[in-house]
């Protein structure tokens, strides 16, 4: 699924316009992107959660020179379902 079958969905099933749909999708993900870049994170109940995690400084490897790199410590975005979301989706999706 795309953005745009997102926006299609909302404007389907709240009669809003396709125009006004994606406004609401875009404000949504600034907002949560906004909050992530600030370190809060977003917590969504029944849906999830959108959280900073801290990676630690790790030595990587340049294979193509054979010389250690060291990756500097930094923050990801990570998103963490809510128990009731996983469930439904363990029950629902049946793969082809």
């Amino acid at each position: 699924m795309t953005k745009a079958d997102i926006v299609a969905d909302i404007a389907e099933e709240t009669g809003l316009e396709r125009v006004e749909a994606l406004k609401a999708v875009e404000a949504f993900m600034n907002s949560v992107k906004s909050s992530l870049s600030k370190g809060q994170n977003v917590y969504l109940r029944g849906f999830g959660s959108f959280v900073v995690k801290e990676r630690a400084e790790k030595t990587g490897r340049n294979i193509s020179k054979n010389t250690a790199i060291i990756i500097p410590a930094h923050n990801i975005p990570s998103f963490k379902p809510a128990k009731t979301f996983v469930e439904e989706v363990k029950t629902n999706v049946t793969l082809k």
